[in-house]
């Protein structure tokens, strides 16, 4: 066998079982809830890339072979990332295990583009080769940095989700519950049953809303927490922008309206990060959530990047967003929704709250004030002195109390 059928047989091997993991991940053994028809935009378009890149490598120089095999290397260790987190958490099933495998073949990818690229070429003198290779590795470097890197951790972004449940510290009774979504997917949480008529829903999980749980459950209030699609034993694809997440909480209100002990009109609902960001739009969508506390939403798709003023990112930043924002439509077969500056106009005449950090995370800081003006009386806002990200009930525990529980106790109990 020549030295270019050998090396076409190693790329065509390896990307094979990149390939693999992405037929396996979309169509074989999609998650729980979802079908292959769920996945054709996320499976078909890598599909057809892989299949295109094998047909066009022994036709092109070895330059462009090189770089063809890094990038792809880089991908088949990408998408090997959710089988390597389930087998660190003890739960690695299904699809993982072809994703472990891409892992090694993104490997031998690897090592053959850097071999190719290295090889090329070999003409001319000693200083000029290097000075070559040096040049390659500084433009492979940058691409990696602005193209490659927002693109691969979009793949993350929409594949990997915390998949345990944690430990229940809810200060007051609560009872297992799930429900059903438009969209056929079976959610699952927890439900502190209320006193006073009234609900709220922490969101997103059942982890960061815990403390904030436990002060409304102390005042009466029921109140539901649930893994959102894709984490914990909720069925569904991820994704950490919380794309379609406004499904999920309309069904968490359809369920509360079920219940005996809660008022139709008494729902309201409090969101942490981009759990603000889903609550947000999802008042502005439905009527179903009376009132509405958002703390620390910020930039969820380039939309939000761009509506921040004055201040706005640095030009890295932006394009940054503007990869990630398209890759995590593709993967996650979904188009980017409406930017909240737009969207949170809609929520009036119901009450909306909202807090933020400085600096915070993710623009918060500035999009909190952003989404305050678009929006229309009835509206509260607070920089909370000395809070780090979602953190105003550690940084000023007293206060975050009485502001968010009066803003409840005003908006669903009509308390002055």
């Amino acid at each position: 066998m020549t030295a270019a059928r050998a090396e076409y047989a190693v790329f065509l091997a390896s990307t094979g079982v990149v390939g693999l993991h992405v037929a396996d991940d979309n169509f074989l053994q999609p998650e729980p809830g979802t079908a292959a028809t769920d996945h054709l935009v996320s499976g078909l378009v890598p599909l057809a890339v892989l299949a295109l890149t094998a047909w066009l490598y022994p036709r092109l120089r070895p330059g462009a072979r090189g770089a063809i095999a890094l990038v792809l290397g880089m991908s088949g260790i990408v998408v090997g990332i959710e089988g390597a987190y389930s087998l660190a958490k003890g739960n690695a099933s299904g699809d993982d295990f072809t994703g472990l495998l891409a892992i090694p073949a993104g490997a031998v990818l690897l090592g053959l583009g850097a071999t190719t690229l290295w090889r090329s070429r070999r003409g001319g003198t000693r200083a000029r080769r290097y000075l070559r290779r040096f040049l390659i590795a500084v433009g492979a470097l940058a691409t990696v940095y602005i193209l490659l890197g927002p693109f691969s951790i979009s793949y993350v972004f929409t594949h990997v989700a915390r998949g345990y449940v944690p430990t229940p510290d809810l200060g007051a009774p609560h009872e297992e519950v799930s429900f059903t979504t438009g969209d056929g997917l079976e959610l699952r949480g927890w439900y502190i049953p209320s006193k006073n008529r009234a609900a709220v829903i922490a969101f997103p999980g059942r982890r960061g809303p815990q403390r904030p749980a436990r002060m409304l459950a102390r005042h009466g209030y029921g109140v539901l927490l649930f893994d959102r699609r894709g984490e914990g034993e909720s069925e569904g694809d991820p994704n950490i922008f919380g794309w379609q997440g406004e499904r999920d909480l309309r069904a968490a209100v359809d369920y509360l309206r079920t219940r005996s002990d809660v008022d139709d009109d008494r729902i309201g609902g409090i969101g942490l990060s981009v759990g603000g960001e889903m609550m947000l739009e999802a008042a502005a969508e439905s009527d179903g959530l009376k009132a509405v506390v958002s703390e620390g939403a910020g930039i969820r798709s380039i939309r939000e990047a761009l509506a921040i003023p004055e201040t706005r990112p640095r030009i890295e930043g932006l394009i940054a967003h503007a990869v990630v924002t398209p890759s995590v439509a593709l993967f996650s077969n979904s188009l980017p929704p409406p930017g909240l500056d737009d969207l949170v106009s809609r929520i009036a005449p119901r009450p909306v709250f909202f807090i933020y950090a400085v600096p915070g995370q993710g623009g918060e800081a500035e999009l909190s004030q952003v989404f305050y003006d678009a929006a229309r009386e009835p509206k509260t806002i607070w920089r909370v002195p000395g809070s780090e990200h979602t953190g105003g009930i550690e940084a000023q525990p007293a206060e975050y109390e009485a502001r968010v529980v009066g803003f409840f106790d005003r908006a669903l109990l009509g308390a002055r």
